[in-house]
Order: C-alpha cells, then sequence, then structure tokens
C-alpha cells in the first residue's frame, strides 16, 4: 500500500501578487522563500523561541498550501502568492538575516499537525498589532518567549493542546496529483481511488451525487455516473471521463468540504490518504498489480526476442526480476529490477503499440490479447464485442452460464456471466473482467 504523506518541496512557484492580480511567477528553493518570509515578517531580535515557533507557523502554512494544491486546484500555475492578504509576504530579492537563515536550516523540513491529521496543518497567523485575527499572533511569540516558554507551548497556547510537531519530513520534487492522462471506464490503480475516496465525501455536501461503493479502485459503471453528475453540477463537460480540469475541480471542492485549509479543518487522517496500490513494485510483492505487471511482460516477450518469456504467476519472484531488468534495459529506463508506476506507463504505452503493428503471422492471436484496461459495466465498443465471443463459445457447452449478447456493449447479461465465471473458478466475485479473468475466458472458449 502506498500512503500519500506531505513532501517538503525542493522548490516552490511564487505569484508575485494577489492571485488574479497581473504579475509574474518565481521558482525559488523552499528554503529561500522560507527564509525570505520570515525576514519580511519577523524580527531577527525576537527571542529565539518566538523565531523558531514563527518559523514553523510560515512553514506549515506553506506547506498546507502546497499539499492540498489550493491554487493549483483553482486553475492557477503557482502554488503560493506574495500577498499577505491571501498568503505571506514574499519579497523579490529581499535581503535575510544569518540568523533566521540558519534557523531555517535546521527547521525548514518540520511542520505542525494537529490531532491525528496527517496534513501540515493550517496555521493562520498575523502580526498581533496592526492586524489581530483567529490563529498566533507574531508579536504575542514574543512575550510569551520571554516568559520561557517553548516553541511548541506557544504554538499550542495559539492552536490548541493537540499540536504536534512532524520533524524529518522527506524532501523532494514536487508531483501533481493529476497523473498526467484522462481517466475514464477499465482505468484502475491509486488516481482511481483518489477520486473514488474524495467523490465519497463529496456526495455528503452533494447528495446528488451517487455514492461509490467500489474500493478496489477499478474506475467502474458507478463511478462514472458520478463523475458525471459532479460535472454536471459545477458547470463541467458531462463527459464521465476525469480530465485535468475535472480531477483539479473535484480537488479543490474535496479540500473545501474537509476545510483542508482553514483553522477548523475536518482533517486528513492517514487511513484516508493510505492508497491500495504501491507506488513501486518489487521482489515478493503480490496481488493484482503484480498479475497486471505479469501479463503485459508475457505478452511484450512472446513478440520481442530481447525480453525472456519466462513462467510467471502472482508473486513477483526472480523471474519477474529478470524480465522487468529486459524490458528496462529495452526501453532505456533506469535497470533496477523493481517496477515504478512511470515503468506501468512504458509498458502499456510499448504493448499498445505491439497490439497497433501485430505481423500479419499473428493477426488470429491479436483478438485473444488483453485490452490494457479492465472491462466493467458499461463499457462499449470492439474489445466488449471480442470477449462476448468468447464467452458465447463458452456458454454453447457450458448451460449454466446466464449467456451473452455479442453486442459490444458491457451490459447486465455480460456482467451476470462474468460473475457465474469467476465464481466457478476462483476470482473475486465483481463482475469486472481484468487481465486475468480475461485469459481464463480465452483458454476455456477454446474447449
Amino acid at each position: 500500500m502506498a500512503v500519500r504523506l506531505p513532501i517538503v518541496p525542493n522548490n516552490i512557484t511564487v505569484h508575485l501578487g494577489a492571485p488574479d492580480q497581473a504579475a509574474k511567477d518565481i521558482t525559488v528553493p523552499f528554503t529561500e522563500y522560507i527564509s525570505n518570509v520570515a525576514a519580511s515578517e519577523l524580527f531577527p531580535t525576537w527571542p529565539t523561541n518566538s523565531l523558531i515557533a514563527n518559523i514553523y507557523a510560515i512553514t506549515s502554512f506553506a506547506l498546507n498550501r502546497v499539499y492540498n494544491e489550493w491554487y493549483r486546484s483553482k486553475g492557477y500555475n503557482f502554488d503560493i502568492t506574495s500577498s499577505p492578504q491571501y498568503d505571506q509576504t514574499y519579497t523579490e530579492n529581499g535581503s535575510t538575516y544569518e540568523n533566521i537563515n540558519n534557523l531555517v536550516g535546521d527547521l525548514f523540513d518540520n511542520y505542525v499537525v494537529k490531532g491525528d491529521q496527517i496534513q501540515p496543518y493550517f496555521t493562520r497567523y498575523c502580526d498581533g498589532r496592526v492586524t489581530t485575527c483567529e490563529g498566533l499572533s507574531q508579536w504575542g511569540t514574543v512575550s510569551l518567549a520571554n516568559q520561557g516558554k517553548s516553541p511548541l507551548d506557544i504554538l499550542k497556547y495559539y492552536y490548541g493542546n493537540d499540536i504536534s510537531i512532524k520533524y524529518d519530513a522527506p524532501v523532494g520534487d514536487l508531483t501533481g496529483g493529476y497523473p498526467g492522462y484522462e481517466i475514464g471506464l477499465g482505468d484502475f490503480a491509486n488516481p482511481v481511488l483518489a477520486i473514488q475516496r474524495d467523490l465519497r465525501r463529496i456526495s455528503q455536501n452533494y447528495p446528488a451525487i451517487p455514492y461509490i461503493t467500489s474500493t478496489v479502485g477499478i474506475y467502474d459503471e458507478q463511478t462514472e455516473l458520478a463523475v458525471k453528475k459532479f460535472q454536471e453540477i459545477f458547470g463541467l463537460p458531462i463527459t464521465g471521463v476525469v480530465d485535468k480540469a475535472t480531477w483539479y475541480r473535484i480537488k479543490y471542492v474535496y479540500t473545501s468540504v474537509k476545510k483542508l485549509s482553514d483553522l477548523y479543518s475536518e482533517g486528513l487522517s492517514e487511513e484516508e490518504a493510505t492508497f491500495l496500490y504501491t507506488d513501486e513494485l518489487d521482489y515478493g510483492d503480490t496481488g493484482i498489480e503484480v498479475e497486471y505487471l505479469h501479463y503485459f511482460l508475457d505478452a511484450l516477450a512472446f513478440l520481442d526476442k530481447d525480453i525472456p518469456r519466462l513462467p510467471t504467476n502472482s508473486i513477483y519472484t526472480n523471474n519477474t526480476v529478470t524480465m522487468v531488468k529486459a524490458f528496462q534495459q529495452k526501453y532505456n529506463l533506469p535497470v533496477t529490477g523493481k517496477i515504478t508506476y512511470s515503468d506501468i506507463l512504458v509498458l502499456q504505452d510499448a504493448y499498445d503499440t505491439i497490439l497497433k503493428s501485430f505481423p500479419v503471422e499473428y493477426q488470429d492471436f491479436v483478438s485473444e490479447l488483453y485490452p490494457d484496461y479492465f472491462l466493467t459495466r458499461g463499457t462499449t465498443g470492439n474489445d466488449v464485442r471480442r470477449f462476448q465471443k468468447f464467452l458465447l463459445a463458452i456458454c454453447k457447452y457450458d448451460k449454466s452460464i446466464p449467456g451473452v449478447r455479442v453486442n459490444g456493449v458491457f451490459d447486465e447479461l455480460t456482467e451476470k456471466s462474468v460473475k457465474k465465471l469467476q465464481q466457478d473458478y476462483g476470482f473475486e466475485i465483481n463482475g469486472i473482467v481484468g487481465p486475468l479473468l480475461w485469459r481464463k475466458v480465452v483458454e476455456l472458449s477454446k474447449r
């Protein structure tokens, strides 16, 4: 399983003005950004504990914006603004102070969390003299520090006793939540799980959106209906497909209903940020991802002599490692023997290319190949028609199968037949056709 925990970014993109103001965007190192804001808003002569508490607040505020993609989910191409009216004061080419720079160098990968929430807390603050607000008072921290309070005690004074510090968070390059491709019927993996999780929560506030019961991360008909209703409510093209615009609108509404960028946030628990599929598969791993990987590796190896065709099952074995390394070398990927999410995308693309350029002598074999996505209720097209033909061949000798109409529509009758086959041959009974069930149906159709 993969947990989407916050990452401290190497760089952050700042809009030099209010969100809708015509101003340039600049990308700067995250530590430079924090030092700049701290120098713009704090006095270097303040007590050290006051400076530390404020740096925690500044860092957490920025990370909350980044982690929730607050501005990117609104269609902007930046992470935060330089306007204190909306965010924090940032001065391009502004001067900083040595003592503040040293503190930021020690503290930049620590942030504030509240209770059992995992997102960086929205540490709202103001100067406490010219402006006051709910949250931290910057000048007030000076008085508390002079009373001998620690940085954490100061933060608890303003944000509550359930505040704590997450230390030594991972640092890395930011990757946007949107996976870079449209998501629709038959797709699976963590992006689908994220869509389903978000829409389930959004449906509590917008009950017209159908509640999604599926938890396996496959984009099924139920998910498509929920996406269509969401698109209708929020004025998007009603396609049932999650493109970039739909993805980020879902993200924005989810963040809003949970108040993830608010002092009084509903919060995000580790369980909610834990997804079924790992970001990397390695020796000893098992499950649907491994089965999926094996199917495509085997199909690729069938026609490519540079990739050995070895026996595989549902476990990532030494055979898998050998085949993965050969595939990675062939397609100029890092040769690790482990498979990453980006490797899977390359593998799928290679598989699609083979399907479109199959040698003439293998044309009969083409129809037997899995189409590289899950078939589920509501799916239509030639791939469904191909599957239904195999299913019809089985129905002719196995009268216990409900039946099928070869019409290219994955309808109720097709789903009933699929569930009966899953029941008979030990598959999970979900009415969804993945690579292993497809292979089994092709095999049974030849009897």
